[in-house]
């Protein structure tokens, strides 16, 4: 019985789940190289952007970001920076009144209240958009890097394509062991999926760490409302309220000089529950499309470690496993290369292999267990 129910319908189940995939990843690949890599229009001298950054404990990190904020070539007169400090208890507030008294860029060093909240960052921003001068609104990390030409990309882009949301590229940096690299790897796949979704007019994902969006189209939506009490999504839930409200107006910014960067996890306790708070966002979307999406992605993943013990098992062909293998690895190698040399991570190329071991466990991993409702973020639960 167990015999003719692998035979019969798990194995072909696996095969139309594997070519499927194969497919799908190369047409992500496709869409990905037809994305404009830069726009060379240049911004609108009417157009003002407000930087908008929500911190916690970001002592050993925000002076970074700041001197990257003062060291762009964006003019000063035409942005302004929000340091929205959630109850940090560390130096940080001390670090960006010390900068802001030499500085010509303009910082607001914004004090949240100490009031207990599902969703931090949603909270920060939508304080900072009560008090932001700028009809276009750039959200980042406090742990993050910007390139000097990162607002001057982002506001060519706008200029440009005149989009509502601009999602911007994230990577990792200073890449020192093996699990550094992996996280790149791992990264590149959402930033270029992402991406790729976006160019084919169905956006699904996209990173708070590189953000950009009309403070007006922020306010026709509504803002977070409907989606306040999530602990997660203050990116992905607003791009897809702006796209249902105003279709084909999402756009990413493919150009090197807007790549923001960020440290990869060291500690794996930080690593895990950020990962739960990401996957715990799927259940909650309104959109069918990034929920269809993150159901087969899991399933696809499933299939290969069910493939895999199919194969351990002697229900498949050593001949019939590596095409199998071959089907879901190959269009990956060409997909995620490409994202990793425009992200200039050569070097992570060469750990793509080693990643599509682990991913599928991780997919499954966190799938499931993402559906306890019981998250953290800086030290402090979220209910």
């Amino acid at each position: 019985m167990i015999q003719q129910y692998v035979t019969f319908w798990l194995i072909p189940l696996l095969w139309i789940l594997i070519i499927s995939y194969s497919v799908f990843t190369f047409i992500l690949y496709v869409l990905w190289k037809r994305i404009p890599s830069s726009h060379q229009r240049g911004s609108s001298e009417s157009d003002f952007i407000s930087v908008i950054i929500p911190v916690r404990n970001e002592a050993s990190n925000i002076l970074n970001l700041l001197q990257d904020l003062s060291a762009q070539t964006f003019p000063f007169s035409r942005f302004e920076v929000f340091v929205m400090n959630d109850g940090s208890t560390d130096d940080t507030v001390k670090i960006v009144k010390k900068f802001n008294e030499k500085t010509v860029c303009s910082i607001h060093l914004i004090t949240l209240p100490d009031t207990p909240t599902s969703s931090p960052k949603k909270r920060a921003i939508e304080t900072a958009m009560a008090l932001a001068k700028g009809n276009l609104i750039v959200t980042t990390d406090g742990d993050c890097r910007a390139k000097p030409g990162w607002l001057e990309a982002v506001a060519s882009c706008y200029a440009a394509t005149g989009a509502k949301l601009i999602s911007g590229p994230v990577t990792f940096n200073h890449e020192t062991s093996v699990t550094d690299y992996l996280q790149t790897v791992e990264f590149s796949s959402l930033i270029g999926s992402g991406a790729s979704a976006i160019a084919a007019g169905f956006p699904s994902l996209c990173n708070g760490a590189n953000l950009a969006y009309e403070k007006s189209a922020f306010f026709a939506v509504d803002g977070y409302d409907g989606v306040r009490h999530i602990a997660s999504g203050d990116d992905e839930f607003l791009m897809h309220k702006i796209s249902a409200k105003f279709p084909g107006s999402i756009s990413f910014l493919k150009n090197p000089k807007a790549v923001i960067s960020t440290e990869p996890h060291k500690d794996w306790s930080l690593f895990f529950k950020q990962r739960k708070r990401w996957a715990s966002k799927w259940k909650h979307y309104q959109s069918k499309t990034p929920l269809v999406l993150a159901l087969y992605i899991f399933a696809c993943n499933l299939s290969v470690i069910l493939m895999s013990i199919l194969w351990l098992y002697g229900y498949l062909t050593d001949s019939a496993f590596l095409v199998l293998l071959l089907l879901k690895c190959a269009p990956e190698w060409l997909f995620l290369g490409t994202i990793l040399h425009f992200l200039r991570k050569t070097v992570s190329i060469f750990f793509i292999p080693l990643t599509q071991i682990f991913y599928p466990f991780y997919v499954c991993f966190f799938g499931l267990v993402a559906q306890k409702p019981e998250y953290e973020w800086k030290g402090r639960k979220l209910v």
